[in-house]
Formats: C-alpha cells, structure tokens, sequence
C-alpha cells in the first residue's frame, strides 16, 4: 500500500519542525559572539538571497522595517553587510553579505552539518540511503518557490 498524499502531507508538518528546530538550535550555539539571533537570522537570509530589500529582510525576519533597517546598520558597521542602492529604485536599498559575513555563516552552517551528521549516524546506512533520496526528490517540489523569490525582490 502507498501512502496517501494525505498522509504524507502529516508526516512531513509532524517531522520537518522536529528537524528545523534541531538545525536552528545548532546555528544558533555556532553563531559568532556578540551576535544576536536576529542579526544571524538576517545574515543567514542574505547569505542566501542576496541583494534582498530591507522589506523582503523584516518579513523573513518578523520585525518592523525601522528594526530590520537599525540592525543592517549595525551589521554594515560590523564589516558584515554592505548596504547599496537598488538599480531598479532609487529610493531603495540592497543587502548582501560580506565576506566576512559569509564566513561566519558558513562556519555556523559547516558545524551544524557535523552535529546533523552526528545524528544520521545513528542509522543503518539503508535509512541514511532512503532519507537522502527522499531530500533529493523534494528539493525541486519546494525549491523553486515563487513566494520566495517574489520576497526577495521587494
């Protein structure tokens, strides 16, 4: 018998949470000092859509615009945003990353993969094997969100 969309569609909402709980926890213990979880939170976001608005930031990020414009100010003064003018508004700005910025965020992300991978290897490799599969196939089912690049181009 094969599961039911359904089914799945349960599965998924009662284990992803599980693991992105796990995943955020570990970013954040790997975070670099003085740094707050939003401020991570922010660098994480642009890490990975670059050249994102301040809108596209606070609503990824949950905070008021005014909060999120504060913060890359302070991320900028830190060497680790640069904030520039959109080219396709004036009176807009967009965010990226340094690469100081990126390099902690890559050793935040490089010690949570060691921790994940600490928990993998309580599997057989036959579990390991089905999970993989299973992130391959789901990848481009939610990796090309619309929604998502629509955030990012505000």
């Amino acid at each position: 018998m094969h599961p039911t969309a359904d089914r799945c569609a349960h599965e998924v909402l009662e284990t992803v949470p599980l693991i992105v709980r796990f995943i955020r926890l570990q970013m954040r213990r790997h975070r670099i000092a003085g740094l707050s979880v939003p401020q991570f939170r922010v660098l994480l976001f642009l890490s990975r859509y670059r050249g994102s608005s301040l809108s596209a930031v606070a609503d990824h990020v949950g905070i008021s615009l005014p909060s999120v414009s504060r913060m890359a100010d302070n991320l900028v003064n830190r060497g680790l945003l640069v904030r520039q003018p959109r080219q396709d508004d004036r009176r807009g700005v967009s965010l990226s990353v340094t690469a100081r910025g990126e390099k902690a965020v890559k050793a935040a992300h490089k010690a949570t993969q060691a921790e994940l991978e600490l928990q993998l290897d309580t599997l057989d490799g036959g579990q390991r094997k089905m999970i993989y599969r299973t992130m391959r196939m789901l990848q481009p089912v939610f990796g090309s969100d619309p929604l998502s690049r629509a955030l990012c181009s505000r």
